[in-house]
């Protein structure tokens, strides 16, 4: 039987081991492997490629060449971050358990979960570690939509895989495709608590630091994420988005180079790298900065920090309100619509919001964007197309990101916006200002001014 082994991960190997592994008559087995996963790493990878691609150009045909040969350098492949063309070589591989845990990663990586749950379950078959395969057809199955199959294929090993780090990986996502948030971020630590560089757990926790905002632990996570093989992709594109949102921009192009170099055809990827120039060149005011981000440090402060009676407290609750920030952004109306939400509670918290400069509901008021009144000379085409949303226009991932940050949901209220205004959102470059003004141009209509 085949096992993983675990630890040892990011020392370094000599460029002479690879070249021997990469020999054909060479078998490839779990000491192969984790002898490839050392060579993975960020002094030895491009190096590494090229020998992989040197190998494989000596192969010639990949129908010709031994389920060995094929694992290897599917695997490799793998390693780097180049998932279709390992597909290529390992869909083809008949009889080899690594060949088959592989494809299923693989499978993983470009969408395609069904697959992946047959080639686990195939690996698990062929005496690749039985419960190791049977956890990874779980995330698959998980994947494919089936949640509660999952949890059930899940319980059942439990008695021999909950010493293991993707067991606690596996269940915590389970625990989130069921919106229990909190439950889930213990087992993904559990997960790193057992494995430090475990990557699908540091990159589920490095997007939740993400999403609140604590973007120096999401990087710290996204980086640890990307010191071990496989290379993960979406790690290196959100490291390098918050590279970007703190204009350390060598470092987050450095990251979209490395993705670009992996997969050539990673469109989001291009496009960061095109916007970089054009954000470098930004202009902030320092002071402006400054008072922005005294402003969110005081929206983050917990409601908990501050005297409330038991009342306002218990229904401010119940709405999920947490945060200053939560308070300016429900309405009064909303607030006395809350059962046991009176007057009483209301002057409440007007008094605690006015004494930190605050009001209820600022900041829907300072989300609206400019109301559109279509002008008389429109064509019944246009009239339509103001009407679309920001979806309909299908832009890229960066500048739906900065029309989401602008609140712009139709494309009436984006061609109330000038050039000028657009290119003052930080990471709004020149490529996401010319895609724009591609996509309005389809349906007869421009910005503002332009």
């Amino acid at each position: 039987m085949l096992h993983s082994t675990p630890g040892g991960e990011n020392d370094r190997c000599s460029m002479d081991d690879v070249r021997n592994l990469l020999k054909t008559e060479v078998e490839f087995g779990i000491a192969e492997l984790s002898l490839l996963r050392k060579a993975v790493n960020r002094q030895q990878a491009t190096e590494v490629r090229q020998e992989v691609t040197a190998a494989v150009r000596l192969v010639g045909d990949p129908a010709s060449a031994s389920d060995s040969t094929r694992t290897k350098l599917g695997a490799a492949l793998h390693f780097l971050g180049s998932h279709r063309d390992a597909y290529q070589l390992l869909s083809g591989v008949k009889k080899h358990p690594l060949g088959s845990l592989c494809l299923g990663h693989v499978c993983i990586a470009l969408g395609q979960p069904a697959e992946a749950v047959e080639a686990f379950a195939k690996a698990g078959s062929q005496g690749y570690d039985p419960v190791d395969a049977e956890l990874q057809r779980v995330g698959a199955l998980r994947m494919t939509g089936l949640v509660d199959e999952a949890q059930a294929a899940l319980k059942a090993i439990a008695a021999k895989a909950v010493s293991r780090a993707d067991y606690s990986f596996q269940f915590g996502c389970i625990l989130a495709d069921k919106g229990d948030t909190l439950g889930a971020i213990e087992y993904f630590e559990r997960a790193v608590d057992m494995d430090p560089y475990h990557s699908r757990a540091l990159f589920w926790l490095a997007n939740e630091n993400a999403r609140q905002g604590n973007d120096d632990d999401a990087v710290l996570l996204y980086e640890r994420a990307l010191s071990k093989p496989p290379l993960h992709v979406g790690s290196l594109l959100n490291l390098g988005i918050i590279y970007e949102d703190t204009e350390r921009y060598d470092q987050a192009a450095f990251c979209y180079r490395r993705v670009l170099e992996a997969d050539p055809q990673n469109e989001r990827a291009r496009l960061y790298l095109k916007d970089i120039d054009a954000s470098e060149g930004q202009f902030y005011d320092e002071e402006s900065q400054k008072a922005e981000h005294k402003l969110h440090q005081m929206l983050a402060k917990p409601i908990a920090d501050f005297e409330l009676s038991v009342r306002s407290r218990n229904c401010l609750d119940r709405l999920g309100l947490v945060t200053l920030g939560d308070l300016t952004e429900i309405s009064e109306q909303e607030l006395m619509s809350s059962r046991n939400f009176g007057e009483t509670s209301l002057t409440e918290v007007r008094e605690l919001l006015a004494q930190n400069g605050l009001s209820i509901g600022q900041a829907i008021e300072a989300k609206k964007p400019d109301s559109f009144v279509p002008s008389s000379d429109m064509s019944p085409e246009q009239r339509a197309a103001v009407e679309q949303t920001i979806s309909d226009l299908q832009l890229s991932v960066r500048s739906r990101k900065c029309m989401s940050r602008l609140n712009i949901t139709t494309v009436g209220e984006l061609i109330t916006k000038t050039p000028d205004e657009l290119l003052g959102s930080k990471n709004f470059g020149v490529t996401s200002l010319n895609e724009i003004r591609a996509k309005l141009a389809e349906v007869g209509l421009r910005l503002r001014n332009d």
